[in-house]
């Protein structure tokens, strides 16, 4: 009886989770609405808000497809709680995605779950649990931009279709870094279980600095172009043109005089 009990708090959501969604609900609305005097404000917590739990469904769908392909350690850990706390490293899954968002505005990949990949056999299933994070912002990407493609935008606020803008940009921005075939990412996991052993040990005192590489060479201004140049492609893929993510984007930076630009006009 104990053990089963102990299986189900293993997958019950967190009330961290909950109070999380709590805050993107009550901030979307207030930024549908208008109820906030700062519309900014509204948009910078619905948008955090939003993307914490973009990250925190990315990691679940690791750990859940880590579960069903054999990990069976997955539950003790507390992955299946959507509780960020768990994480194991709250800092690179959470924090830094924050901060990136806030000072760059991109989507910012991160590893947190623990997967005992030697319980797990055949390598399809090794790189479906690699895939499986940044296909979750694959899909929270085309429930975003969904009103833009369908063609409902007529009579949504302004400043909802800006924040739901510049959310997807992160989501896509996440999903592009993460399935890029670098050490260290999602991408090189999907690609890793087919490579030879020799090739994996080489490779492998590399991960801990590929996402550091990755934005190394983002700085550099010619690939820092091309990379904007392609995400600005999948948006307008995605019925956005570039401007309404580049608006949410100034609207969330709630703290600079000009974030209301686009609301207000020069």
């Amino acid at each position: 009886m104990t053990t089963a009990t102990s299986r189900r708090s293993d997958r019950r959501i967190s009330p961290v989770f909950v109070g999380i969604v709590a805050v993107m609900a009550v901030t979307g609305w207030a930024t549908w609405t208008g109820f906030a005097e700062q519309p900014g404000l509204a948009v910078f917590l619905f948008v955090t808000s939003a993307w914490i739990v973009s990250l925190c469904l990315h990691e679940y769908a690791h750990a859940r497809t880590a579960l069903h392909s054999g990990d069976i350690s997955i539950g003790a850990k507390g992955y299946l709680t959507l509780n960020p706390l768990k994480y194991t490293h709250a800092l690179l899954s959470i924090v830094l995605p924050v901060v990136f968002v806030i000072m760059g505005g991109i989507g910012l990949p991160g590893g947190a779950v623990f997967i005992e990949r030697n319980r797990i056999q055949g390598r399809w299933k090794h790189s479906l649990i690699s895939a499986s994070g940044p296909l979750t912002n694959v899909l929270f990407a085309a429930v975003c931009t969904a009103p833009f493609w369908l063609g409902v935008t007529d009579g949504v606020p302004a400043a909802f279709l800006f924040a739901l803008a510049f959310l997807a940009m992160l989501q896509v921005t996440a999903a592009i870094l993460n399935f890029l075939p670098v050490p260290g990412l999602d991408g090189y996991g999907v690609i890793e279980p087919w490579l030879s052993y020799k090739i994996r040990r080489q490779v492998e005192p590399l991960a801990p600095f590929g996402l550091l590489l990755v934005f190394a060479v983002l700085w550099i201004p010619a690939v820092n172009g091309v990379f904007w140049d392609v995400i600005d492609a999948f948006m307008r893929g995605l019925g956005i043109e570039d401007q309404l993510s580049d608006c949410g984007y100034w609207l969330y930076r709630f703290w600079r005089e000009d974030s209301d630009v686009c609301l207000t006009g020069p």
